[in-house]
């Protein structure tokens, strides 16, 4: 059975935009990929994870727009989240043009 981005719970969504986040530049660090392992458990991540390489960048985007709006999110949940993003984007010690604008991004779809 296919697990559809509609049936996403938030961590699932949450893991999936973090594997995003990680892939922005290319380039996924063990400790970016450490640090969203630490926030799920194997299963979930290893499906998440699955998912994420079998689709390309419009479609992971699709998917999180869709799903975004399947939940509801306090403003303290987003401002958690976003220093989430950050930690991934920050682990490396740059912020990369490419990160830079799927920062934006999803800014644009989150708020």
């Amino acid at each position: 059975m296919k697990h559809k981005a509609k049936d996403w719970t938030k961590t699932e969504l949450q893991i999936y935009i973090l594997l995003m986040c990680a892939n922005a530049d290319k380039k996924e660090t063990e400790e970016e990929i450490a640090i969203i392992k630490s926030k799920v458990d194997i299963e979930t991540f290893k499906k998440m994870e699955q998912l994420f390489r079998n689709d390309s960048e419009e479609k992971r985007l699709k998917k999180i727009d869709r799903n975004i709006h399947q939940h509801v999110y306090s403003a303290l949940e987003l401002s958690i989240f976003q220093q989430e993003v950050y930690k991934i984007f920050f682990s490396d010690g740059k912020f990369t043009m490419m990160e830079k604008r799927l920062d934006w991004t999803l800014d644009n779809i989150l708020y």
